[in-house]
Order: structure tokens, then sequence, then C-alpha cells
């Protein structure tokens, strides 16, 4: 592999993780020490699993403290040379203790883990993460959208052709399969998506196609924000989530007897899924700022029910066009955003959709149309609520769920709700201005 690399004129190589706060962490080593570090690892402290997104530390029982050293060491199945970046490589890792184990907290792993629990189940998870991003005129901390036109609008386009064009061959050259690039709705926001592939896979794809897309930013005298809300009450960037999963090779989101064609099992998983979101979003909305988008009448799904080709549902059925349900059928998950780190959100929604099955969760009848449209009444009817409107009431709702509890392991749910707090602290006494203007660039 070194080989080949240097052939690519590689001179350091990105060891890559991402925290319980969303960030993406690294260390990085010339060429001619990756083969020691694929064998031995690259030292790094625990210490970052407990760090909040302006990396002040807290603690829990078993992390946060100045104590202990890990292994980095990097999956060589996913080694990409960087496009836009020349000269450099990129490795997602899995972390491990000194001592050779793996680490608790490592949330690739988790990922991992809980793909594997779904195959002994008999299921094969597939997802794909959307990326939505707002890219900014300069490199000043105020946010000037660098493109004007309409909303989906062929002008937008125009005024960012090369950019656009240059994303492309960047994502293409790294071997990802993009499935469509466009102008999204909010201010200079653009939208693109990849391929599904395999939760763990699709996870790190996520993370590269962010730093891909800030690197060609860059070149081009951009600044892009990744993060939930760019701009006070406008359309933030979500980072929703597709999933389907197969049994025996067959989709189980298709050619069965139940709604639209799904199995009793589709429906049930997702009946897991929509049961947990309040404790999801601990997750998968784990921001402050991600409640500044989670609001009514903006696509955001900010209620907890689904619907076929509903974007205003938190799970939005996808049965594709008829002929081709068996290859598109999915569920798309609409209430998170790219705060979140992948791989934590990817092993959430298998565990929750697997408890789904399991239990022969029962999924409630579908909504059509904008829930905030109903009154109260049809809503309660119904049994659809609003999701939590802010981040404490997400993580009461993850603190009792033990659900996520076992699935995550002492050591992950611990860090998670002690970050989530932390950020909780942070902002208590700060304004909507105040925490997108804290966030705007972290993610």
């Amino acid at each position: 592999m070194v080989s080949t690399l240097r052939e690519a004129d590689v001179e350091g190589v990105v060891l890559s993780f991402v925290d319980t706060a969303g960030i993406n962490r690294i260390k990085t080593v010339p060429l001619s020490r990756f083969e020691r570090a694929a064998a031995w690892g690259a030292g790094m402290s625990p210490v970052f699993d407990t760090f909040l997104s302006n990396d002040a530390p807290v603690r829990t029982a078993d992390l946060g403290g100045p104590d202990g050293d890990l292994r980095l060491h990097p999956d060589l199945d996913r080694v990409v040379v960087l496009a836009a970046q020349p000269g450099w490589a990129w490795a997602p890792v899995d972390r491990y203790t000194q001592d050779g184990e793996p680490y608790a907290a490592c949330q690739r792993m988790f990922a991992s883990r809980m793909v594997e629990r779904a195959r002994a189940a008999g299921l094969t998870f597939a997802m794909a993460f959307e990326i939505e991003w707002a890219i900014s005129r300069g490199d000043g901390h105020d946010f000037e959208p660098a493109c004007l036109g309409p909303a989906y609008g062929m002008t937008r386009l125009v005024e960012l052709s090369d950019y656009a064009r240059d994303v492309l061959a960047a994502l293409r050259v790294e071997g990802l399969d993009v499935e469509q690039l466009h102008p999204e709705y909010s201010d200079g926001q653009y939208e693109v998506s990849v391929a599904a592939t395999d939760p763990v896979t699709a996870a790190d794809r996520s993370v590269l196609v962010r730093q891909t897309i800030r690197a060609v930013s860059a070149e081009h005298g951009y600044r892009v924000s990744f993060s939930p809300s760019v701009v006070v009450r406008h359309v933030g960037n979500g980072g929703h989530v597709h999933l389907s999963a197969s049994r025996d090779g067959r989709n189980v989101f298709a050619g069965g007897d139940g709604r639209y064609g799904m199995t009793g099992e589709a429906e049930a998983l997702m009946a897991g899924v929509l049961e947990r979101l309040p404790a999801l979003l601990a997750i998968g909305a784990p921001s402050p700022a991600s409640y500044l988008r989670l609001v009514p009448s903006h696509w955001a799904g900010p209620y907890g029910c689904w619907g076929r080709e509903n974007r205003e549902a938190a799970v939005r059925l996808v049965t594709g066009s008829v002929g081709d349900e068996a290859g598109a059928a999915n569920v798309e998950v609409k209430c998170v955003d790219l705060a979140a780190n992948p791989y934590l959100l990817a092993g959430c929604l298998i565990a929750a959709g697997l408890h789904g099955t399991s239990s022969g969760a029962t999924l409630p009848d579908e909504v059509t149309g904008d829930p905030a449209g109903y009154d109260a009444a049809d809503l309660a009817a119904r049994g659809v609520h609003r999701l939590p409107t802010t981040l404490s009431v997400s993580v009461d709702a993850f603190a009792a769920d033990e659900v996520l509890r076992d699935a995550l392991g002492t050591w992950l749910f611990d860090a998670v709700a002690a970050v989530r707090r932390g950020e909780i602290d942070r902002f208590a006494d700060s304004s909507p201005e105040e925490i997108v203007e804290a966030l705007r660039w972290v993610y």
C-alpha cells in the first residue's frame, strides 16, 4: 500500500475519528511511518471523547481525565487519496487500548457491533447520509451567501458552476458514487447525495465528503458551514439518513403485504425508530443549534410521525418508482443533522430498529400533509407528538432509554449524556443569535 500511495505523491496520511460532540479529530503520520501506524497504531488521548464543541472537557466516571493513551489503527480498506488536498491520504480509524483491546468508547466500533447484531438477527442494513452545506464568500466570521439565485434554481448553479464541477470531480476521484448534487432551499445552500452502502462505510463517507467539500471550497476562496443553523430563523442544514434493510437478499421495505408494499418486519423496524426518536435526538440532533433548525413547516421533521413521501414527517417512507421498489424503497430519518457523530447515529438507528422488530412494535397510522396544520386534538388522536424542542428534553429522554444504554454500553452512554449536558450548560443563557454565531464555523 505504501508504494501505491507514494506513486500518488502522498506525503502524509490523516488518521481520522469523530468525537462525541461530532468534531472530526485527527492525527497525521508521514508516509514513511504509515506501515508502523497500521501495525501498532498512533497514540491519542481518550480525553477527546468528553470534549465539548469548543474543546472544553467534561468528565464521566470513566472518561475525561489526563490519564491513559489509545492507539489509532487505520482501516486499510478505507484509505483514500484526497483529491482536493494534494499530498495527503485519509483513513478512518478504530481505536484500541495499549493492551490491544477494543476501546469501549470507540464510536466506529460501536457502529460495527450494531451491524453485527443486525446480521445475527438475519438483517443487513444499508445507509446513506445526505450532506447539506452553506457556502460563504471570503473567510470572515459573518455569513455572506456565495450565490443569490432562487432555491433549486439554475441561477445558483450558473453562479457556482466551476465550484460545483470541482466538488463533483473531487468526489469522483476519491471513488465516491454521487447520485445527485443541487442547490438547496436556504441562503447559499447546496446538497449532495452519495449512494447507499453498509452503515460503517456510509458514516466514513459522511466524514470524507464533508472534508472534501471543505477543501474544494477553500481552493475557491469560500468558507462552508455544515452547522444545523447558519442564519437565525432561516432553514438550516440537515443530515438526513436514508436506511433500508434486507433479509436473504430481499429488501424488507418492498414486496410485502403491508402498507405500500412493506413487510411486517419493515413496519416494526420503522415503529422502533419512531418510538425512540425523542431519545435518538440526543444522538442525531446533538447541539443547541439543532433545535433552531428543528421547527415546523421547514421540512425538518419536527413531529414524531411517518408518511409516504411526506417531507414534514420525522420519518419519510420512500417507495421509489413503480417497478424499482425492490432497489429503491427505504426510510429517510429527517430530524437529524450534521452535528451528529455519524457512527453513533448509524449504530443507534440500527439498535432502535432491531428493538422494534424483536418486540413486534406496531407502526401507527400514516400522517399526510403538514402536521403543524392539524389541531392538537387531531394530533393526539393520531398519537402524533412534537419532538423535543430543546436539547435538554432530548437528553432527559436519552438518559431514561434502556435500549440505547444497552446498545452503547456504559462508557459511550455516559459520554454522550455528559457532553450534551455540558453543551446545555454552556449555552444556558445564550440567545439564538449567540448560539448560531458560536457554532457556525465549528461544524
